[in-house]
């Protein structure tokens, strides 16, 4: 049974999601709700639903969602990093309604022009509180802000950190420096990798699993299927390739491994990671 680590929803009745108003982005620019999702994803026992924008009204609505589903069963949600009041935002979360289905915290720090905004004193505490109550924190970051992500995580060793969307490289381009990154971002036992987010970051009409297997190598070779968890980021995919496609593509590129390590890409990681 499959876990989607990794997926969204958004009401642009409720929220304008200001991030999908480019033409580029109109595939996508209306409401992803969880009857949607589960109509795209049959084959998902489970599911992790992922924070979108930066606000603090969106995280309860999400927790919300997850205690009334069938399939969400742990929320990524948003609090503000480098507010002095962090800890108890957190507090007001965990034991708030709905509470026991937060399990992580992001921040979009791919949107930060700072490359070293990971590494601010501010940050290092917002992010210490995430860990001290049991929560992951998940890296939304570009390849220039991955030194920075690998200073921090071996700052920080009692903190859970999850990379996502494996660090959005540009599928066709070089690997070498990101490549680099990632092993040593992956020799730090508290780091895990999401296998998503690669076919937007791939030509979005012309993409291939070939174009996509180097990147996923890897990956794999740094962390070890034990810490690679499959997610469909959907629906943001819809840009390059239905549910399906990229089910069927991460299919593809791990189907040379054995039964329990594929098993460990598509649902243990992400239980394990999650408390799913």
């Amino acid at each position: 049974m499959i876990v989607d680590a990794h997926h969204h929803l958004w009401d642009l009745s409720v929220r304008d999601q200001d991030w999908i108003t480019d033409p580029p982005m109109g595939a996508i620019r209306r409401s992803f709700l969880e009857p949607d999702f589960i109509a795209a994803a049959p084959d998902v026992s489970a599911s992790v639903l992922v924070q979108t924008v930066c606000v603090p009204e969106e995280t309860p609505e999400f927790l919300a969602v997850a205690a009334s589903s069938d399939v969400v069963a742990a929320v990524v949600g948003w609090t503000d990093l480098t507010s002095p009041a962090v800890g108890d935002a957190l507090d007001a979360l965990v034991d708030g309604a709905h509470g026991s289905w937060l399990r992580g915290i992001r921040h979009q720090v791919q949107s930060e022009p700072d490359p070293e905004w990971l590494c601010r004193k501010d940050v290092w505490n917002g992010l210490a509180a995430v860990g001290a109550r049991g929560l992951v924190y998940e890296l939304l970051t570009v390849p220039v802000q991955l030194p920075a992500a690998r200073r921090t995580v071996a700052a920080l060793p009692q903190v859970e950190f999850v990379v996502d969307h494996c660090s959005k490289p540009a599928i066709g381009s070089d690997l070498g420096e990101w490549a680099e990154l990632i092993r040593s971002l992956a020799a730090h036992d508290n780091v895990t990798c999401k296998l998503s987010g690669l076919v937007t970051e791939a030509d979005w009409k012309s993409w291939s699993v070939a174009d996509l297997r180097p990147y996923f190598e890897v990956v794999l070779d740094a962390f070890g299927p034990e810490r690679v968890m499959f997610g469909s980021d959907w629906p943001v995919c819809l840009l390059a390739a239905s549910y399906t496609e990229w089910l069927g593509a991460a299919q593809e590129l791990v189907s040379e491994l054995s039964a329990g390590e594929q098993a460990e890409i598509f649902s243990g990681t992400a239980r394990r990671v999650y408390g799913i």
